[in-house]
């Protein structure tokens, strides 16, 4: 048994069913809120340790949702479940701090799969203190034991996928990283989702948050036709 708390936002009750009965088969108790305002709340108060997110909700979007979430400091792992299979919106849940996607129709085994990753991502690996000390660049600093980053001494919100992120160019300073590795490394399975669009999406995020120029940015580089580097 798991004993993972998540939070299930959707207002399809027959998805709803289906989801819930096959979550707690597995060993998770499952919240559920079928608008965006309850979503907020039970997030707030109930702390789950992951959200299951649908776009479409009755009085907010999927969207706005996270965009919320994320602004408040709220750092679970967030996991949208979307019948549109259109790139803009794939896109555009990323870049709002959503970690993984799953466009509708998807598989019960599928969904399970990568929530098990993102709550080993979150809660195991990344939870363990690393040893390597205090990494500093520019007006960055880089705490991996605390899992903490600071710009001009200001703590920064990052999700725990964004740190891994970071964390994993910052093992290997100078060695340009594939997507697919990044994928495997930070999502923690084989994936077969669009890797190109899900770590861009990211990394242009932490430029956001690191760089002081986003669109020249100097630490995290771009590598065309691999992938990307930490340039110190």
């Amino acid at each position: 048994m798991t004993n993972e708390r998540i939070l299930m936002v959707e207002d399809d009750r027959a998805v709803v069913q289906g989801l819930r009965y096959g979550l707690q088969s597995e060993g998770f108790e499952v919240l559920w809120a079928e608008s965006g305002q309850a979503a907020l709340k039970l997030a707030r108060e109930q702390q789950p340790q992951l959200i299951l997110l649908d776009i479409r909700l009755p009085d907010m979007t999927g969207f706005d949702v996270c965009r919320q979430l994320r602004s408040e400091g709220l750092r679970q792992p967030i996991l949208i479940l979307t019948a549109r299979d259109e790139e803009i919106d794939k896109v555009l849940g990323l870049e709002l701090g959503a970690d993984d996607y799953v466009v509708k129709p998807y598989s019960l085994r599928e969904v399970i799969s990568r929530i098990r990753a993102l709550v080993r991502r979150a809660y195991g690996e990344l939870a363990t203190p690393v040893a390597g000390g205090a990494i500093t660049f520019g007006n960055i600093q880089v705490d991996l034991e605390r899992m903490k980053v600071l710009r001009n001494g200001i703590a920064l919100e990052l999700t725990p996928i964004e740190f891994r992120i970071l964390r994993c160019l910052l093992s290997q300073p100078d060695r340009p990283i594939s997507r697919d590795t990044l994928i495997e490394t930070v999502w923690g399975y084989a994936s077969d989702i669009e890797n190109d669009r899900t770590v861009d999406a990211h990394l242009r995020h932490l430029r956001q948050k690191l760089e002081e120029n986003p669109a020249e940015p100097r630490w995290l580089v771009t590598v065309r036709g691999v992938g990307y580097k930490f340039q110190p």
